[in-house]
């Protein structure tokens, strides 16, 4: 790759990562419209690292307490820690990370031959645009972090495992589920954000065991670059877009989806 497309393309993976906009379907598009070359898999782990790296950093305190409990309470099921909010928050993190690590095992071969088209991904970017915004406007959002239960966490779980259809979004779909369950936006993004560090661990360490295996040349160069370009763009991805959601909503992410989505429905039909 030149120098602008691996900047381009881990500002794009930073930024879009966290956005309810779909960042699998960002990376593919380049390629598909602009004829660039394959990214690779040596870079999609360095930019899946540096979103990682943002995520935990950014919930650095969440992160620790909610992995020290979790601990604790499975060295000592017996303990306080077995009862704290933040060990009950590891567990459904847990249990909504299953639904797409299973899909994800089962059917990623399917996705990766049949479903990474320009017009699945249009559809899927127009279907689950109007999903979010009708669920942000239209259902009571009341409920708090602590009211996460077994059953709320798996739905969200199961939601994330559409996710790996390009176009769907991760976040924007676990949002999505978390507004339609009563869940106010703020927590929506929380669980959501959190929930990322389990599977774009899985993601990344997958592929990073594929890189291992194979016989790949590394561009040392673009490594960085992209880690560290990912890294900080979703770091302020991520705390400019829990300072603005309440003032901006989602509106503006179903404007963007569906201009987006009709005019790659322009390219593919017209």
């Amino acid at each position: 790759m030149l120098w602008y497309q691996i900047v381009l393309l881990a500002l794009i993976q930073g930024l879009t990562e966290f956005l309810p906009v779909s960042s699998s379907a960002h990376l593919i598009l380049p390629a598909q419209l602009f004829n660039w070359p394959d990214q690779g898999l040596a870079f999609d782990v360095a930019v899946h690292f540096g979103t990682l790296i943002a995520v935990v950093s950014y919930f650095y305190q969440d992160t620790f307490s909610i992995g020290k409990s979790w601990c604790l309470s499975v060295l000592d099921p017996k303990s306080e820690q077995a009862k704290d909010e933040k060990c009950m928050l590891g567990w459904y993190i847990i249990i909504a990370t299953i639904p797409a690590g299973l899909a994800g095992y089962l059917f990623m071969g399917f996705i990766e031959t049949h479903l990474r088209s320009v017009e699945v991904i249009a559809w899927m970017t127009i279907v689950f645009g109007i999903l979010l915004w009708i669920a942000d406007k239209f259902f009571k959002a009341s409920k708090s972090i602590n009211e996460l239960s077994k059953s709320t966490s798996l739905l969200i779980g199961l939601s994330q495992a559409v996710a790996l259809i390009p176009g769907t979004s991760r976040s924007g779909v676990t949002m999505t589920m978390a507004l339609f369950l009563g869940f106010k936006r703020e927590v929506a993004a929380r669980f959501s954000f959190l929930l990322s560090i389990p599977l774009i661990s899985l993601a990344a360490f997958y592929k990073l065991g594929h890189l291992i295996t194979s016989d790949v040349t590394v561009d040392w160069g673009a490594i960085i670059v992209g880690t560290a370009l990912s890294m900080i763009s979703a770091y302020v991805c991520i705390y400019f877009f829990l300072k603005w959601l309440n003032s901006i909503g989602f509106t503006v992410f179903l404007i963007y989806r569906l201009l987006l989505g009709f005019f790659l429905l322009g390219l593919v039909y017209l």
